[in-house]
């Protein structure tokens, strides 16, 4: 039986802001962070939403929260779905690595998933971890719709891995997902359909 995965990013944080690596750093949401995490709660009360699952970290867990409210749900926290740890990054601008180290961002740049951050994550178990938790959500909730507040690179890498696109490819064929924006995922068995992409919660 189909289930339909509404996919979010988290809202903005001080970090992004800035466009800096948050990762598994559990940094607080900005005002405006705040406002797109309102929004998507207005949107979940106007769309049948039957269950909410979310990233451990509080960036997710507060931009789910007034979608919670609003259809009077308790959202699950599912621990694989937390963002991908990005090492020396964390906290850090991809323009401040390449000042230092030019060589391992441009192999970053070429190849994100060949050449990963040192200590970061190896991105092909991110991948394999968000893909198993999105399956056993689809799993769990047959026939239903359910909404998944998570992470910009961990949602990118399971798109590809639940598409059959090329994991290295990732940062191309998906160059950010919108804060608080909404992507439709299908998932039929092992049968997964792409029906929108950052879609906005408002005009």
């Amino acid at each position: 039986m189909t289930t339909t995965l509404l996919l979010a990013r988290h809202g903005q944080t001080v970090w992004h802001a800035e466009n800096r690596y948050a990762g598994v750093s559990d940094i607080a949401l900005t005002d405006t962070g705040r406002a797109q995490g309102e929004a998507l709660g207005r949107w979940a009360a106007a769309h049948p939403v039957d269950a909410i699952v979310t990233s451990p970290l509080s960036r997710a867990v507060t931009t789910a929260e007034p979608a919670c409210r609003a259809l009077g749900l308790t959202p699950r926290r599912e621990p694989d779905l937390r963002e991908c740890d990005f090492g020396v990054l964390e906290g850090r601008t991809l323009a401040e690595f390449a000042a230092e180290d030019p060589a391992a961002a441009d192999a970053y740049r070429a190849d994100p998933v060949a050449h990963p951050f040192p200590g970061a994550e190896d991105p092909l178990a991110a991948a394999g971890r968000g893909t198993a938790a999105l399956r056993r959500i689809a799993a769990a909730h047959p026939g239903e719709r359910v909404l998944v507040v998570a992470h910009n690179t961990l949602f990118r890498l399971v798109l590809c891995s639940l598409l059959s696109i090329p994991l290295g490819t990732y940062r191309r064929v998906f160059p950010r997902l919108v804060n608080a924006a909404i992507s439709e995922l299908r998932i039929d068995g092992r049968t997964t359909s792409l029906l929108s992409l950052n879609v906005p919660c408002e005009p």
